[in-house]
């Protein structure tokens, strides 16, 4: 991914290079005595503050979500897939994982993002386990956010999933309007794109572990992904309306085997939208 300090780094590079290579400079360089050579202190690393990735187990609490055939609560799935991720990364300094939720609590879809916000995330992935109206439909998918939902399924989850409909943006109370638009416009592209980048990444890197969704890249408007600030992905580990999938999904190995794959994938992207 491109980004402004990038191509800022690269320019004033070229820039560089440029200037080096004039005769003035030349000259300059004939000019110049020869400094003495001295030995030079080492420099000193500068700490590099770990990728900060926000974990969303979906639903909570009075909310349990979907519940599937033999009676498997989302919000039980959820949450254990997002303690296990956090598990499986927490001996490493470079990405630092945080839960929205932690326990059985209910937790509001603008509090979600709020958490996210409140944390200057790297990257916000909201984890569910879903009910579809076609029962045979099975298998990992990432959802993305769009005003248009790219299908029927796609719409029909995020309206299910919207029971708050508060989009939580900036505190823009002592901003001007006209500068208040600019700036949540592009951070809005900037979101977008990371979030689209990430969603490609781990749909692509969870295909050769497990089984997918057809067309496992959708997007909708879902609520929870409406932060114009950071990148947002909603994973849907698997279909509970689905008898085979609810049997995965309900294991508690084949659960953590899930969440192994994913938090392979999910730091990958969390430490590279770092640089973003």
């Amino acid at each position: 991914m491109y980004t402004r300090r990038l191509v800022i780094t690269s320019l004033l590079g070229l820039l560089g290079t440029a200037a080096a290579g004039t005769p003035a400079a030349a000259a300059r360089r004939a000019r110049a005595p020869l400094p003495e050579s001295k030995p030079q202190p080492p420099a000193a690393k500068i700490a590099r503050r770990p990728a900060v990735l926000v974990l969303d187990p979906g639903h909570g609490g009075r909310d349990p979500g979907a519940i599937g055939v033999t009676g498997t609560e989302e919000k039980d799935v959820t949450l254990s897939i997002c303690k296990h991720i956090q598990q499986q990364l927490a001996p490493r300094k470079d990405i630092k994982v945080l839960l929205t939720r932690d326990r059985d609590v209910y937790v509001t879809l603008p509090g979600r993002v709020a958490f996210a916000h409140e944390h200057e995330a790297d990257l916000f992935i909201s984890i569910h386990a879903d009910a579809a109206p076609n029962h045979a439909a099975r298998g990992l998918s990432a959802y993305s956010r769009s005003e248009r939902a790219s299908d029927t399924l796609a719409r029909q989850l995020a309206d299910r999933e919207n029971s708050v409909d508060t989009i939580f943006g900036f505190d823009t109370s002592h901003t001007d309007k006209q500068t208040t638009a600019i700036l949540i416009d592009l951070a809005r592209r900037h979101s977008r794109n990371a979030s689209l980048l990430a969603q490609r990444r781990i749909v692509k890197g969870m295909g050769h572990e497990v089984r997918l969704l057809e067309n496992p890249m959708r997007s909708a408007n879902f609520a929870v992904l409406r932060s114009p600030a950071v990148p947002s992905v909603l994973i849907e580990t698997g279909f509970l309306s689905n008898p085979q999938d609810e049997r995965i999904l309900r294991n508690a190995q084949s659960r953590a085997k899930l969440a192994h794959y994913l938090a392979k994938q999910i730091a990958s992207v969390t430490l590279d939208l770092r640089e973003a």
